[in-house]
């Protein structure tokens, strides 16, 4: 392992590595926040298990436009730089909202300014998220591709240990702090990152579209007459002020200095619209493919069609069953190895198995997973000896685990159908795709828990809400057939 971590460290340096480690640990251990977070909406505001979960959709819908991040910072370099620029300005997103919701009362006490400040930081941590990911592409690139596997496996490790840190000590500091007081303690991760941005050097690039962005034949040759467009008339100003200065006319060489920065920033801005419009284009083409529509479509029907009732359950097992913060956190330590557990399944024993057949699985284990919450809303596992925290412990790993071994195909599918020059980008969006699917998802169980008057206190529906989501559960398998017949795995058709 130490050999290891030092073979990555000669290959990427130090400062690189820590930065990386450090962005993934952080984004990992914000379980230890948005704990707190629920408790703060439920305890302190008071609102509905419903309400709830709409704060916690719209505050989320920052990761369902990642793509969008990762055009810009491609396409709008700042200071002819496109990574740490924009980690600086995403670290400062990601911070401040936490400080004044730690520092002013106001902020905590309004569902709005908690929903708009949310939103922000969630807004910056996509962002931060988008550039190290575009980092690690661009630093694996060329003579360290053999190295690229080992820094996923390394930013992967780093979220891990940061999930189960953060949801241990995120329980532990709920019991012991107030909530405020959680919001800035926090922060320090945040201000790393910031500090960390200063040891990252990035060589400044030239003002220029990406080439790996200008995949249309129109495109390329529009750049081209632009540049020679602007290549001449850059040189017929030069000419006018050689003329000038040769006439000693100051006033006229002024004038044409003037002249040539405007007709120079008005290209520079002429390019980056270029660039993005390219990169956009070519983003919807690449999408609009059949072979990439349908898989990634399937998906997304599979997460709209599901209700999310996770904050109603969060609200079942605080008031209900009396679970405290501290068990809740150990809850989602759970989770995290179970997490870890279903990755280690999926790569060991399930790759060589259809991608049809294991999405089959994996809705079938999530159906089980739902029916064992209905067990737990019934109170028949009372009846049988079995605690409500077994129930709990147990289901939040087989939940987490059969999870992950849906996620795996869609990673698969997703790194193998994007095309080569925009594999960034389109993976971004194919995450989008999943996490806007994952949204729509939470604001549908926000409308299922209204409709049926689940509440803080009244419960009463909860069996029947918890029989609909495994109803829905089964609706994307009949979509099975937008997923590539004989994909596997390890081999793709």
């Amino acid at each position: 392992m130490i050999h290891w971590l030092k073979q990555l460290r000669s290959a990427f340096g130090f400062a690189f590595l820590w930065l990386v480690c450090l962005i993934y640990f952080t984004q990992g251990f914000r379980s230890f926040v948005w704990t707190a977070v629920s408790y703060q909406l439920k305890d302190k505001l008071q609102l509905s298990p419903s309400a709830s979960q709409f704060v916690f959709s719209v505050a989320f819908f920052p990761w369902s436009i990642k793509p969008l991040y990762g055009i810009i910072s491609d396409c709008i370099p700042i200071n002819g730089k496109k990574r740490t620029p924009y980690l600086v300005i995403s670290t400062v997103l990601s911070l401040v909202p936490w400080l004044l919701l730690g520092l002013d009362s106001t902020s905590r006490s309004s569902s709005l300014y908690l929903m708009i400040l949310l939103t922000v930081q969630n807004l910056g941590s996509a962002m931060a998220d988008v550039v190290v990911d575009a980092m690690i592409a661009e630093a694996v690139r060329l003579e360290k591709a053999s190295f690229a596997g080992d820094l996923q496996s390394v930013s992967w490790l780093s979220m891990a240990v940061g999930g189960i840190c953060g949801s241990l000590l995120g329980g532990y500091a709920l019991t012991n702090l107030k909530i405020e007081t959680i919001f800035l303690l926090f922060t320090v991760l945040p201000v790393l990152q910031l500090l960390s941005c200063a040891l990252v050097e990035e060589i400044p690039t030239n003002n220029e579209p990406m080439p790996d962005m200008l995949d249309s034949n129109e495109f390329e040759e529009k750049s081209k007459m632009s540049n020679d467009d602007n290549y001449r008339d850059t040189n017929k100003s030069n000419t006018r002020r050689r003329k000038g200065q040769k006439k000693g006319k100051k006033g006229g060489a002024t004038n044409g200095k003037s002249e040539t920065h405007k007709k120079q920033s008005k290209s520079l801005a002429s390019q980056w619209f270029q660039s993005l419009k390219a990169a956009t284009f070519g983003l919807v083409r690449a999408f609009k493919q059949p072979i990439i529509l349908r898989p990634m479509a399937w998906f997304f029907v599979a997460h709209i069609t599901v209700p999310n009732l996770s904050t109603v359950m969060f609200y079942y097992q605080t008031e209900v069953l009396q679970l405290d913060a501290s068990f809740l956190g150990t809850a989602r330590v759970v989770g995290w190895l179970g997490l870890m557990i279903g990755t280690f399944i999926y790569n060991r024993y399930l790759t060589n198995m259809t991608l049809r057949k294991s999405l089959l699985f994996a809705h079938i284990g999530i159906s089980i997973t739902i029916l064992l919450d209905m067990v737990l809303v019934s109170r028949a596992n009372v009846g049988y000896g079995v605690s409500d925290k077994t129930m709990v412990l147990f289901g939040s790993a087989l939940g987490d685990a059969i999870n992950q071994l849906k996620f795996m195909p869609f990673l698969i599918l997703s790194g193998r159908l994007c095309p080569p020059g925009i594999q960034g980008t389109l993976f971004a969006l194919f995450m989008s795709i999943n996490n806007l699917g994952n949204t729509v998802g939470s604001f549908m169980g926000a409308g299922l828990a209204s409709l049926l008057g689940i509440s803080s206190g009244s419960f009463e529906n909860m069996f029947m809400g918890l029989a609909i989501q495994v109803f829905c559960t089964y609706i994307p398998v009949m979509f099975l057939f937008l997923i590539p017949k004989e994909a596997t795995g390890v081999s793709a058709s």
